[in-house]
Formats: structure tokens, sequence, C-alpha cells
């Protein structure tokens, strides 16, 4: 069978007009292409490339005012209202930390990037949008009508790219890693794990036994983990919201990271999707996309460290959600027993 021929960018542009209202990710994947050859096929016409580094970008962005920052991966879409600010760059990884936008980024992911401009009924929806080598989104800064659109045309020709050709050559798409175990490092595992002093150094335990996060807490056991029922993601956000308390959730790819601290208030089931729909959160998860669920404890020096983990059924992380430990503000002994409370995974017949 003759493999498809990529589309070219007039036969992309023709087919976004025919299909005005498609996500941009729906359409990419209806022509069999990745968004950054979506994107890329209307430079020129509303769209400019523009350098890809968070070190130029973040700092433009800061200049932009009240904006929507997005972070997704394939089963969940997590977007925040805020400012940009208190950027700290890093040649592996850099931060924003501000009390809405909390980002962690890894710039060597940031390779595409595009300044996007689009009429709407609206007036003009202004756009950064950063993709990685494969062309998947990485993250997205999108201007709200209180953002200074005035600053846009100038952060623009600052950031402009030399080469502002429509076509976009990507590599191929990284697939999940599928859990890695180690069943003689069990022992190890454990012992090492109960010797945690903060979250951070549980990655680099994984990889010193070569195991990796979803490998791991297949094997750990308890008191380290509870294998938790799918539905237990859906439960523990309903739980949130009805117990009034501060989580963290984390919703990251390759290349970044995006956090939100505080309570959960509306939630909207809509299909397949669980969507929080607060003033300046809102998050949207793919519930039939969640293949396993983790209660997770980690020790540190500030007390116990109890997070809900969901995964696709490829082994990717979909989300993280912790308790929030801010002095004065602290819902960890809440956020424990809530867990507590989460269905187990029912055990399957043999």
């Amino acid at each position: 069978m003759t493999e498809r021929a990529a589309p070219t960018p007039a036969e992309i542009r023709a087919f976004i007009a025919e299909n005005p209202k498609s996500r941009a990710r729906d359409a990419a994947d209806a022509l069999g292409i990745a968004e950054a050859q979506l994107v890329a096929a209307h430079v020129g016409k509303g769209t400019a490339r523009i350098a890809a580094h968070p070190d130029r970008i973040i700092p433009a962005a800061e200049r932009l005012g009240e904006v929507m920052a997005l972070t997704r991966v394939e089963a969940c879409v997590h977007e925040k209202v805020g400012r940009y600010g208190n950027y700290h760059p890093g040649e592996h990884a850099a931060m924003t930390l501000t009390e809405e936008i909390d980002l962690r980024m890894f710039p060597s992911h940031w390779v595409h990037a595009f300044a996007v401009e689009a009429a709407s009924e609206e007036g003009p929806r202004r756009s950064l949008q950063i993709f990685d080598a494969a062309g998947d989104a990485v993250h997205k800064i999108h201007l709200r009508e209180a953002s200074d659109h005035a600053a846009w045309a100038g952060i623009v020709a600052e950031l402009a790219h030399g080469d502002q050709g429509d076509a976009q050559r990507v590599e191929p798409r990284t697939p999940a890693e599928a859990a890695k175990s180690r069943s003689d490092k069990v022992d190890t595992l454990r012992e090492e794990w109960a010797r945690l002093t903060d979250t951070h150094q549980f990655l680099r335990l994984c990889a010193k036994l070569k195991m990796n996060r979803l490998g791991a807490y297949r094997i750990a056991g308890a008191p380290f983990v509870r294998p938790l029922a799918p539905k237990a993601a859906d439960d523990m956000l309903t739980a949130v919201r009805d117990a009034g308390i501060e989580v963290m959730i984390f919703v990251g790819n390759r290349g970044c990271i995006q956090i939100h601290t505080g309570p959960l208030h509306d939630l909207r089931r809509m299909g397949p999707w669980q969507n929080v729909m607060d003033p300046g959160f809102n998050l949207h998860l793919r519930l039939d996309k969640v293949a396993e669920v983790w209660a997770v404890e980690k020790p540190t020096q500030r007390g116990p460290a109890v997070s809900v983990e969901a995964f696709d059924a490829a082994g990717g992380i979909i989300f993280q959600v912790f308790g929030v430990g801010k002095e004065g503000r602290d819902s960890r002994a809440d956020w424990g027993r809530l867990v507590a409370g989460l269905p187990d995974l029912e055990a399957v017949p043999a």
C-alpha cells in the first residue's frame, strides 16, 4: 500500500479554510501531520516564526500582562490565567514562579516557535506557541482581552527568526517509555525509598536502579504505593472540590510542566472529558484515557508527601496531584485522609 504523501502548506491552508472550527490538534491528526506543520503553513499569513528558547520567549511574555498559559499531554490540558514573572533561566531546566503561573521548562525541547494571529468575530486572537522536535506542542501563551496587545507587534519583531518559510520538517515522535522494573532490585528500591528526604530524589533512585517511575510503582508495594481504580482520577477531583482543600496539580510533557495550586470549585462532565472550569484555572481530563492510578507516599524532611498519579495505556504520566504544604495553607492531613478513601484497584481474576 502506497503511503500518503504529506500535504503541502497550500493544501494544509485549504483544509483549514474548509474546516475553520476544527481545533489545531484535531486538524493536524486528520491531515496526518504534526501540529507544528499545521501552524507553520500559515507563516507569512498572520503567523511568524520566532526564537524558541525560553530565555527569549518568557521575558517577552512578561511584557504581555495577563495571559493564559497552556500545557498539555494527550489526555489532559492544563490552563492558567495570570502574569509571567520571576523567571529563573537554566541550561537544563528553567522556572517561572508566580502565584498564578508556575512552570518548569526544559529548553532542549523548545525547538520550534511561532507568533500566531488569527481573525475572529471578537477581534484578533494572538498566541505564542512552542513545539518540540517532533512538532508536538510544548507550551502555548494565549493573549486575553486584558493583555497588552499594543506590545504584540514589537515582541513579534524582536523575536523574529531568520527562517520565515511555511514548510516545517519534524523528527519522529519519541514514544512514552513503558513501565520498566527490576524484580531483582525490589529490596534495594524499598530500602532506599524509605530513606528519601526529598521527592526530587525519587527519579534519581529510579535511574540508578535502571527503572522508571511507573515500573517502580508496580513492584514497590505497601506502604509506598497503592494501586487505585481508574475511576479514582475522577473521584479524586470530586472529593477535592467537596472537601474545599487546596492541592497542587502537575501536568507536563517533555518540555514543560505546569502547576496549579489552590482549591477546585466547578466540575463539568462532558462526554469522556471531566472539566474544571474555575476562574483562572481550567483542567480538561480525558477519563477514558486513564489506564492506571496510584496513591504514592514518599518520605521528606517535612513529613510524607502523598500523591495521586494517573498514567495512560502507553505508560505516559497524565497528572500528579499533591496536598498543599505551604505554611499557613497546609492541606496535607486532609489530603492524606481523602486519598486513603479513594477506591482500590480490584483484583483481576486469574
